[in-house]
């Protein structure tokens, strides 16, 4: 990328947003804003269950709560600061404040990545291993994989982003985008980014490859179990307590690996934004709908949990 002649360094961004749907920001602020309370009580609902229910508290449910809590994070990165700019106009976001975010999002895209391969992990041990697995996966070693999941994905993005707060920004400052990523930034760098594009490549794809093949092992050796289980209500039963796990990791590993396992910034915007907001603002509303809508455990946990709650 050739320099610009204007040598002023960027102290500030102005995220873009949807400047093609400008004349529907009262839309989109009432959508966004559903969507993220939903997102986020859904979530707490599933924290608070989980805790306050002793027959939930075993591996798989540990996880799933890890996962509420990283998900209630994720999108609270971008949503707010996306409101703040569809109802106040409150578009500008500073250098130190673009890093943060781009940190912290791509931070907890990593550990969310570590963590649905651990989830997967504990599901091939509960239906490979139904023998030995309440003495491998006890409270400390389920404490131990969601702390390293969670350090994971913060090691992970740390080269990325001390590299990035490197570059010179010299203008324009325009961020076409609704949050501070990769791609949109790189593109405004007026320094060579081509190192750096090359190495996020390699790191996105070493995130996504070691989890994605954990994962992938893991389900073929519980579909090979679960075939070999006779009848087919066993069969059911056995899949019906990873089907909903294995729905969510389809739908993450896909978009995310749109977005950055490619080796270069990505030129359609449009495109860009439109499978941001699916894995950063739609998949975290639907993960929880998927996990628990057919889990009958989390549903008598929350009647039981309301109980207390209702009028005489």
């Amino acid at each position: 990328m050739s320099n610009r002649s204007n040598n002023t360094l960027v102290t500030e961004f102005i995220l873009l947003g949807f400047p093609e749907l400008c004349h529907l920001q009262g839309l989109l602020f009432g959508f966004f804003l559903i969507i993220y309370v939903v997102t986020v009580l859904e979530n707490l609902v599933i924290v608070g269950t989980i805790s306050a229910s002793r027959q939930l508290h075993i591996p798989m449910y540990f996880f799933l709560a890890n996962l509420s809590v990283l998900e209630t994070l994720y999108t609270t990165v971008t949503v707010p600061k996306l409101l703040a700019g569809l109802l106040a106009g409150a578009k500008t976001i500073s250098f130190s404040g673009c890093l943060t975010q781009l940190f912290l999002f791509l931070s907890l895209g990593s550990s969310e990545c570590f963590l649905l391969s651990t989830m997967a992990c504990d599901r091939y041990l509960a239906i490979c291993r139904p023998l030995h697995y309440p003495a491998i996966m006890d409270s400390k070693l389920c404490l131990h994989l969601a702390l390293s999941a969670w350090l994971g994905g913060f090691l992970a993005s740390f080269v990325s982003t001390a590299l990035i707060s490197r570059l010179r920004f010299c203008g324009p400052n325009a961020l076409n985008h609704f949050f501070c990523d990769i791609s949109p930034l790189l593109q405004l760098s007026c320094t060579d980014t081509t190192a750096i594009e090359m190495l996020d490549f390699v790191a996105a794809l070493a995130v996504l490859a070691t989890s994605l093949i954990v994962t992938s092992v893991s389900y073929v050796h519980i579909i090979a179990t679960v075939l070999r289980i006779p009848g087919g209500a066993g069969r059911r039963k056995a899949f019906s307590t990873c089907a909903s796990h294995l729905v969510v990791v389809l739908i993450f590993y896909t978009t995310t690996t749109f977005m950055y396992a490619r080796p270069h910034a990505i030129s359609s915007f449009d495109l860009n934004k439109l499978v941001s907001v699916i894995y950063s603002v739609v998949t975290p509303l639907l993960n929880p709908i998927i996990y628990c809508l057919r889990n009958r455990d989390i549903r008598e946990a929350f009647t039981k949990f309301l109980q207390p709650l209702r009028f005489p």
